[in-house]
């Protein structure tokens, strides 16, 4: 018989002849294959990444995570979003350096991380990234049975991005980031006894927000109108004890806490001038006639100007303190007049700023502020809107109260806190009582670098430009 040309059945036939027995060629070869397949290394060989948290700069040395995006064993892909994240400065995402399957979350929501600290580690393909430091690639494993197919709904943690769980495919809440939410919006759901997923978000790709929640309350309550619920205080008795419940401080919460406790411990002193905008009323009333050429006109970009050339002739104000040697702390003279105003917006006190107000127009400055705004309340806001400020507006009047007492930002020496505006007679300078505008401002100053008669000559010069506001035409470039 004629041997087909194979080497190794033919050793395999030699060796079975040594021990007394003869196999048939054809067994041995195909025996032989079958063990050739059971073990073998895998053609695509993986290894671990850490994605590490990198320096946000500003100043910033850690972070609060707000929440995850993807969970552990879920893929992601390169450059789409792991977390949201919380600074001093903003609120962002930070997206993924990796292509693989999340191993490990090093931090939970809520958590603090500082930065150059490992947030998680991706398993990915090996030699992909070589110019990282990888941990060593897992030994090789006995290739296993394939697992039995998974049901649709187990597959939804290996996708890159969140995933809701929904109730059922009817459900309002239907978008895959639904279920999202920010802690002061999971607290106001608690409060108000709402499930988020009977919420329609009008949020980013279905978020639910503040104003969604209290609409969605509004409606049901309306619902039940010819039966109004009694309120929760009415049905406790008069000696119920008094109880206590600890509550997270929200992200920005958080990040206040942080910066104010470094604003106290800068000695600050305050003044505080009443102004007439009388004048500057009528200008804006007769600039307002038609609202549909002009954006938004208020009394804050005018005033915001009015700081700006101000600024020309005192730009101590515009400074930081550099105290890195703090035997030897030197002043940072800033040229641009990046100036903050504090909004209050569902997320909660927010200080963008409106960048190089100095080569802006009044118009300009407004187009600015009602931007920033509209962000603001969307949640949107960038790093970029929110970092590099030098001095800082705000306009607590808006919403009530005539005297502030406002605290400076630590990368500051500078704050102007307006009051509510107010109509009250008044002696001009012949002495006959008139009817006026009066307006309360409030400058609070790093005491450090600032003396009294320095910003006293600053609010001067800001109350001839709002008073006379014709004088800013003459400045006015």
């Amino acid at each position: 018989m004629r041997l087909p040309h194979r080497s190794g059945s033919i050793l395999q036939l030699i060796s079975s002849r040594r021990h007394g027995h003869t196999l048939p060629i054809a067994s041995v070869s195909a025996a032989s294959c079958r063990r050739r397949r059971r073990f073998h290394a895998s053609s695509v060989p993986w290894a671990i990444r850490s994605q590490v948290l990198k320096d946000v700069g500003e100043g910033i040395t850690e972070v609060q995570i707000i929440q995850w995006y993807v969970e552990e064993g879920a893929h992601v892909e390169e450059w789409k979003p792991l977390c949201q994240y919380q600074s001093d400065k903003a609120v962002d995402d930070i997206t993924s350096r990796y292509e693989g399957v999340i191993k490990k979350l090093h931090f939970q929501a809520d958590d603090t991380v500082p930065t150059g600290k490992a947030l998680c580690d991706i398993d990915v393909e090996d030699g992909k990234y070589p110019e990282d430091v990888r941990y060593p690639a897992p030994k090789l494993q006995p290739e296993e049975s394939p697992p039995p197919p998974m049901k649709e709904a187990t597959n939804l943690a290996s996708t890159s991005e969140p995933v809701a769980i929904l109730k059922d495919e009817s459900s309002p809440a239907t978008l895959k980031y639904a279920s999202l939410a920010t802690p002061a919006v999971r607290g106001l759901l608690k409060e108000l006894n709402v499930n988020i997923l009977d919420v329609k978000g009008t949020g980013k790709d279905g978020r639910v927000l503040k104003e969604d929640i209290h609409k969605f309350a509004a409606m049901r309550n309306q619902k039940t109108a010819d039966q109004p619920p009694l309120s929760p205080r009415s049905m406790i008795a008069v000696d119920a004890p008094q109880t206590e419940n600890a509550a997270s401080l929200t992200p920005i919460q958080s990040q206040m806490f942080k910066t104010m406790t470094r604003s106290l411990s800068i000695p600050q002193f305050l003044f505080t001038d009443e102004l007439n905008v009388g004048s500057l009323s009528t200008l804006r009333q007769k600039l307002c006639r038609d609202p549909n050429t002009l954006p938004k006109l208020t009394f804050l970009p005018f005033i915001i100007k009015a700081v700006s050339l101000a600024l020309e002739d005192y730009p101590t104000l515009n400074a930081k303190i550099d105290t890195t040697d703090p035997n030897k702390p030197k002043l940072i003279m800033r040229s641009n007049h990046n100036v903050g105003v504090a909004m209050d917006t569902p997320q909660g006190l927010i200080v963008p700023n409106i960048k190089n107000v100095g080569a802006r127009s009044i118009i300009d400055i407004a187009a600015e502020i009602s931007r920033l705004s509209a962000l603001g309340k969307e949640g949107k806001l960038t790093p970029s809107d929110l970092s590099g400020g030098t001095i800082t507006v705000s306009n607590i009047g808006n919403i009530g109260g005539t005297y502030v007492a406002p605290l400076i930002v630590p990368s500051e020496v500078a704050i102007l806190g307006i009051g509510r505006s107010r109509i009250l007679p008044f002696f001009d300078g012949s002495g006959q009582v008139i009817k006026a505008e009066l307006v309360n401002f409030s400058w609070s100053a790093d005491h450090r670098v600032i003396d009294g008669a320095t910003l006293a000559r600053m609010s001067n010069k800001v109350r001839e430009y709002i008073e006379c506001p014709e004088q800013m035409l003459l400045t006015l470039r």
